[in-house]
């Protein structure tokens, strides 16, 4: 009869249905494996334990060799390219071992960031690169110390097999959590740096699509907009002056035309600039600037700005245009009654928290105008929570950096 155990499921993942959604380390929570038949999960460790030995032989004689050859040439031109080309391939032994933990052993590991590419760097930019990789470096200790432990687990877990079949799961259990820690150990990404590296790589994108965005709609505003109205004023001006002689009451109908159209244009460029940059934020600051916003919603809105001094004009702009958004959202969408924007500075965040009554619903997963909000809050290191049940009211709270 085989009894059910959460070592079939991933070891890193939720264990009886806990809240944590298989966060953490599962594996320490897991209760005791049974005793005859094996779950999946005890078979691949037992796999994972018995092919230590082939894999850690393999890995350790690579790499002894190249880091014997590579720093007993070190003195010379060609060792240094060695030792870079010897780091290169324990990448590769790493992303190895990391591949075998993940089907294994469950465990769930993220794959570091590859080495920076700097074409303008010259050959020894790129060695120096690759001679300091940390990642490179990790690898190659966990090539050398492994092999004393797969000598250990694989004589432990072969007389286990034959001679301790009643408690080979917990054996096997016991060894690879130490085989799991040297994984997390020296296998994962370099912590917050390689976190980092990856979020700046993602905001970078995010913040150059914005940008390119922003110049696509400046571009179709001036051509659809202004510049139509100006083509247009110059065409008509021409053909006053042509009727100016001929018939002077038709030509300064037109020229009285021609000054409406002025007009017209000067207010679309207003309205242009305004959305670049208004003038009242980069004179007055946020306060005025959002009280000039809210007076244009159509929903009654209370600005409460405290402030003790002006942020980064980047910071600025960015919750200028952030509440602009929103207050159309509301203008549109929630039907509201009221509406109010808060701001406040707690040490070096700005916090912005806009509130409604109206209908709820609020999504930033539907791929509407929240989610691209919050990838641009997301690409300054800041962050979008919107809070919208059913029948409202609506919250969404963004924390921006002061600097």
């Amino acid at each position: 009869m085989t009894s059910s155990s959460p070592v079939d499921g991933p070891v890193d993942g939720p264990v009886g249905g806990g809240p944590d959604g298989g966060r953490g380390h599962a594996d320490e929570r897991l209760p005791r494996p049974p005793a005859f038949a094996f779950p999946t999960q005890t078979w691949k460790e037992i796999a994972y334990l018995l092919a230590n030995l082939l894999v850690g032989i393999v890995c350790f004689v690579f790499t002894l060799v190249w880091l014997a050859v590579g720093l007993g040439l070190a003195v010379t031109v060609v060792g240094l390219p060695l030792l870079a080309l010897g780091l290169r391939f324990s990448r590769l032994l790493g992303r190895f071992e990391r591949n075998r933990a993940r089907a294994l052993l469950s465990v769930r590991i993220d794959e570091p960031s590859p080495l920076p590419y700097q074409p303008d760097s010259g050959f020894l930019g790129r060695l120096w690169t690759s001679l300091r990789d940390p990642v490179g470096w990790r690898a190659t200790l966990y090539a050398l110390i492994r092999l004393p432990w797969s000598v250990v687990t694989f004589a432990i877990t072969l007389t286990s097999l034959f001679a301790a079949w009643p408690v080979l799961p917990w054996i096997a259990r016991g060894l690879t959590h130490v085989d799991r820690a040297m994984v997390r150990g020296l296998l994962f990404p370099s912590d917050e740096l390689e976190r980092r590296i990856a979020e700046l790589e993602s905001d970078r994108g995010t913040v150059v699509d914005t940008a390119a965005a922003d110049l696509r709609r400046i571009e179709r505003d001036l051509h659809d907009g202004a510049q139509a109205r100006l083509v247009a004023l110059a065409m008509g001006l021409g053909l006053a002056k042509e009727k100016l002689e001929e018939d002077p009451e038709a030509a300064a109908k037109m020229v009285d035309e021609a000054h409406g159209e002025v007009k017209l244009a000067l207010q679309e460029l207003r309205d242009l600039a305004r959305g670049i940059h208004p003038a009242i934020l980069t004179d007055r600051g946020l306060g005025p600037a959002l009280s000039a916003l809210s007076a244009r919603c159509t929903v009654p809105v209370k600005v409460a700005v405290e402030l003790p001094e002006r942020p980064a004009p980047a910071i600025e702009g960015i919750v200028y245009f952030t509440v602009s958004e929103l207050l159309q959202n509301i203008s549109k969408h929630s039907g509201a009654r009221t509406a109010e924007v808060e701001l406040w500075r707690t040490e070096d965040r700005l916090l912005i928290q806009i509130t409604d009554d109206g209908r709820g619903g609020a999504d930033t997963s539907a791929g509407s105008g929240l989610a691209g909000l919050a990838e641009r809050i997301d690409a300054v290191d800041g962050v979008l929570v919107v809070h919208s049940p059913a029948g409202g009211p609506t919250t969404v709270t963004a924390e921006l950096p002061w600097r």
